[in-house]
């Protein structure tokens, strides 16, 4: 498998848990915007041949200048109105996707904190395998508890079976683009991408990567984005 890579960064949401003007993906952390930060990552991959960018209907124009402003006009080959749920948001990019991409790698924009090493490894690791797809994400670390609508503890898992899933997730586009298809004609939308293509039967490999890969989903998440930035600084410094 050595097609075009074509990345689809979602930057469709609301952000109504993050508050404040603008939402998450433009709150400004460490002199950028979150979803420059992480368009940042993907321009610099060496891996990725095309980077589409899906954000909400009304600030297209928006998103596309706070971009080119910060890291000018050539990384984005195409900034498109995302839907009303995730899975629409996805498919709208999709549809921007060159017909000939092989690999279609879908990141959360208000994921900061990726790193280029992060997601080569990850479409690499696809093409080296017979896969579907594979995810980023970490063993969980915590205790986790299956609860009811009333807080009221249902049972404990095993968590040695279990993962946080991420983003990146890499597909190849036949299976990506099936997965979509098939969820669309039965209304399925699901919590990630993998899961629709779980859901047709692919096969869907875990890699883990940084647990710092933190989603900007609250105020609070900002300093945290803020230190690791810091620290990266710091390394590079002392490199």
């Amino acid at each position: 498998m050595t097609g075009m890579r074509a990345a689809i960064i979602v930057a469709g949401g609301t952000g109504e848990r993050f508050g404040g003007s603008g939402g998450k993906q433009l709150a400004r952390v460490a002199g950028s915007a979150v979803v420059v930060h992480a368009l940042a990552a993907f321009a610099s991959a060496d891996t990725i041949d095309t980077v589409i960018l899906v954000c909400h209907p009304e600030r297209v124009r928006e998103y596309t200048e706070a971009v080119e402003a910060a890291l000018g006009s050539g990384v984005l080959s195409a900034v498109v109105p995302g839907g009303e749920t995730r899975r629409l948001s996805v498919a709208a990019g999709m549809a921007a996707v060159p017909t000939d991409a092989s690999v279609i790698v879908v990141h959360d924009g208000a994921r900061p904190l990726v790193e280029a090493a992060v997601i080569d490894g990850a479409v690499r690791m696809l093409e080296s395998t017979d896969a579907d797809a594979v995810v980023v994400g970490h063993p969980a670390y915590d205790t986790l508890k299956v609860v009811d609508a009333d807080g009221r503890v249902l049972n404990t898992p095993d968590r040695s079976t279990m993962w946080v899933a991420q983003t990146p997730q890499v597909f190849t586009s036949s299976a990506l683009r099936r997965a979509h298809e098939s969820a669309a004609v039965d209304g399925f939308d699901g919590t990630d991408d993998a899961s629709l293509v779980e859901r047709i039967g692919g096969t869907v490999l875990m890699t883990q990567g940084p647990r710092w890969n933190i989603k900007v989903t609250v105020p609070e998440d900002l300093g945290i984005v803020e230190a690791v930035f810091a620290e990266r600084q710091d390394a590079d410094r002392d490199a």
